[in-house]
Order: C-alpha cells, then sequence, then structure tokens
C-alpha cells in the first residue's frame, strides 16, 4: 500500500488530521469511505460510484481540470491499474492513498489504511474488525475443509467464479479466499493472483456445483444463459450476483462472502 499522506497513512509527509476535502477515483475507495460514515468528506468521485457528488470521469481516464477544481487535500486511487494514475496525480502535487489489495486479509487491512489517510482512524479500524468478525462468522458457520480420505468431498462444493465473459476469466486475487470462506472449493485460480482465462475443458472437468457470474462492470445484469449459450456442459446452479459483490475490494465484499455462503449451504 502506497500514501503520501503521513506515516498513519502508510508512508510519507504530511497530517492526515488535516483532511477536509476528498476525491476518490476508485468505486471501493467512496464505498469504504461511506461505510466509515465519511460521505462528508467526499467532494468528487468517479462516473461509476453510486454517490451524488462532483464526478471527474472515470476510474482510468479522471478529467485532472475539475478535479482541480474541487482543491482536494487528498485524492483516493487503488488497484495496479491506477498506478499510473495515482504516479500523475503524485507529479501534480497532490497528496494520494492509494491501496493495491490483492488477498482478503489485504482488504480488510485496506480499511484501515483508508480511515488513517481520510483523518478517521478509530472509524477505519472500526470497519477493519467489523469485517473480520463477519468473515469469522460465516466459516464458523459452514462445513469444514472436504477430506477426501473420509470420503466427505461433497462438504465443500467446487465453484466457479466468473469474472469476465469474453473470453471466460475465473476470478482472481481475493475470489478464491472469499470462496473458501463461504464454504466452497476454487480449483480455478490461486489466492493473490490476477484472474486468468480458463477453457471450457478445464471448467468442464472441474465439475463445479455452482457457477457466479459476476461480470465486471455489469452490476446484476449479466446474463444468465451464457454458459448455455456457449454450449458448456454443466451440471451447475448458475448465479448472477451484482459484480460489487465480488470485484470490489470494499466492505461489499463481506456482504459477497455471506450471499456466497447462503447460496452454497442455505441460510
Amino acid at each position: 500500500m502506497y500514501s503520501s499522506r503521513g506515516d498513519d497513512a502508510a508512508g510519507g509527509a504530511g497530517s492526515a488530521g488535516d483532511v477536509e476535502r476528498v476525491v476518490s477515483l476508485a468505486p471501493s475507495a467512496t464505498a469504504t469511505v461511506a461505510a466509515m460514515g465519511g460521505e462528508d468528506l467526499l467532494v468528487g468521485v468517479t462516473t461509476h460510484c453510486p454517490l451524488d457528488r462532483t464526478a471527474v470521469g472515470g476510474w482510468l481516464n479522471p478529467d485532472y481540470d475539475r478535479l482541480a477544481d474541487l482543491d482536494p487535500d487528498l485524492v483516493c486511487t487503488a488497484d495496479a491499474l491506477q498506478a499510473d494514475v495515482r504516479d500523475e496525480l503524485t507529479a501534480r502535487g497532490y497528496d494520494v492513498c492509494h491501496v493495491e489489495p490483492d488477498r482478503l486479509d489485504a482488504v480488510v487491512d485496506s480499511f484501515a489504511t483508508l480511515g488513517r489517510a481520510v483523518g478517521r482512524p478509530e472509524a477505519g479500524e472500526r470497519l477493519s474488525d467489523e469485517a473480520r468478525r463477519r468473515i469469522d462468522a460465516v466459516r464458523d458457520r459452514v462445513p469444514e475443509r472436504s477430506d477426501s480420505e473420509q470420503g466427505d468431498d461433497d462438504a465443500r462444493p467446487v465453484v466457479y467464479c466468473e469474472e469476465w465473459g469474453e473470453p471466460p476469466m475465473a476470478a482472481g486475487n481475493w475470489v478464491p479466499e472469499v470462496v473458501e470462506a463461504a464454504g466452497g472449493s476454487y480449483p480455478f485460480c490461486d489466492p493473490g493472483k490476477r484472474s486468468r482465462e480458463v477453457t471450457r475443458e478445464q471448467v468442464e472437468a472441474a465439475a463445479p456445483a455452482h457457477v457466479i457470474v459476476h461480470h465486471c462492470g455489469h452490476g446484476d445484469r449479466a446474463d444468465p444463459d451464457i454458459l448455455a449459450d456457449r454450449g458448456w456442459d454443466l451440471d451447475a446452479s448458475v448465479h448472477v450476483l451484482d459484480d460489487d459483490l465480488l470485484n470490489q475490494p470494499s466492505p461489499r465484499l463481506l456482504d459477497g462472502v455471506e450471499t456466497l455462503a447462503a447460496l452454497f449451504h442455505g441460510e
């Protein structure tokens, strides 16, 4: 994680206590700041953020002139894909809080990092602590890992999570751990690794019991018939989820863990 907002935020110079005006160039940062009660700090967001604030462009193509008009004390970015945006903002003299979580624990830790950066460290810590409690509560309710020697392979259903459809991409980063926390088995990508393209043969050989379609940028409007339209032969329940529930490293991810657990094992 990178920040130019003081040691409390993750290194650099400055004081996070001076933050009164924040522009968020990442929907995950917008959702996280809002979840810690910091909507009053947000003066600008992206066109992808469902918050009634001045829009300063997309998360990969911000309007720097419009951003300058807002005169922010801090700009928030996220993900390696925004590294160039972060560097451009830093070169222009802005204080930037940038996080790149790739594992579930790192997502939870980023809530506290962002809280420190915007001057609300207690709220950020509370959000992180609550996230850990929710994950642990789900893990306590779902079956233990399957043990083939005990013939209990069905305790944890195999799950295929599709982040993109053309070409088909199995979700990576924190999603394998989200599936595991929800009581599923995910053989398609290792935790912390980027999403990867998969073939029909690979998915069919894994014989998933559940397919989660959460195509990036589609919300909950992805086509549930996309697998059948490809001719994939799967004996699986197909679920379309709002992509924010799995793709966004914000508190929405906790809703995703709980939603998957209910799908796999019932309420």
